[in-house]
């Protein structure tokens, strides 16, 4: 069944997907790689369309692929596709270009990340709802994390109480990230950054376990275990 987006809802969700993936090794764009049967993006949509503040989802795919993304994801959910840039910066501005009037709030989500949960999404757009430019979800860094020289020589030990793993999606209020990329020099891999270099206030909100970034073989194995459990 096609999931319904909201009609009066707020916020409006940007997922670049036109990366090749080359850590998870030869194969289709990374977006549209299988995890158990299904394509990552056909998972993320589906989870991003079941948050109840969405009312717009835009796609930026391979350029060569986006009739057969807009045909994928037609029973998933109403989703914008566009063609996206060798960046993905440029595939964030392409999409956002494409948003329609009404939402004032853009979140920005990975492809990768496709079991994030839905509350995952109101709960970032919550935190944009309440006043925030720029909110990030995180998570704490358990491991030791040492700094080291260009030989691989420890320097030191890093206080990792002041580290957070970041995940998206990232949310915005919608003119700020608009302003960010008209004034993006360098292309960066995440849309807080941009703010954060222009001098803008990031704020983060709790992530999820479940947001976790599928990159290697190994992070395709550990989600399909967690789609078996019920994630």
């Amino acid at each position: 069944m096609t999931a319904q987006l909201n009609p009066r809802g707020d916020v409006a969700v940007l997922v670049p997907a036109a990366g090749a993936g080359v850590r998870l090794g030869p194969g289709a764009p990374k977006a549209l790689r299988l995890l158990a049967g299904e394509p990552l993006l056909v998972h993320a949509v589906r989870r991003i369309a079941a948050a109840p503040s969405v009312h717009t989802i835009v796609v930026a795919a391979p350029a060569t692929e986006v009739e057969a993304v807009r045909a994928m994801l037609a029973p998933v959910a109403p989703v914008t596709v566009v063609s996206g840039g060798a960046e993905r910066q440029e595939s964030v501005a392409a999409a956002l270009a494409a948003v329609p009037a009404g939402p004032e709030m853009v979140l920005v989500h990975d492809a990768a990340r496709a079991l994030t949960p839905p509350h995952l999404v109101e709960s970032v757009a919550a935190a944009v709802r309440d006043g925030h430019d720029a909110v990030i979800p995180v998570l704490p860094v358990v491991d030791t994390i040492k700094e080291v020289d260009a030989t691989e020589r420890v320097l030191g030990t890093v206080d990792r109480s002041a580290l957070r793993a970041v995940q998206t999606p990232q949310g915005f209020r919608r003119s700020v990230l608009v302003a960010a990329h008209r004034s993006a020099g360098d292309a960066l891999t995440d849309d807080a950054g941009l703010i954060e270099k222009q001098g803008g206030a990031v704020m983060c909100v709790p992530g999820s376990e479940l947001a976790l970034k599928i990159t290697r073989p190994f992070d395709m194995a550990l989600a399909e275990h967690l789609l078996t459990t019920g994630a």
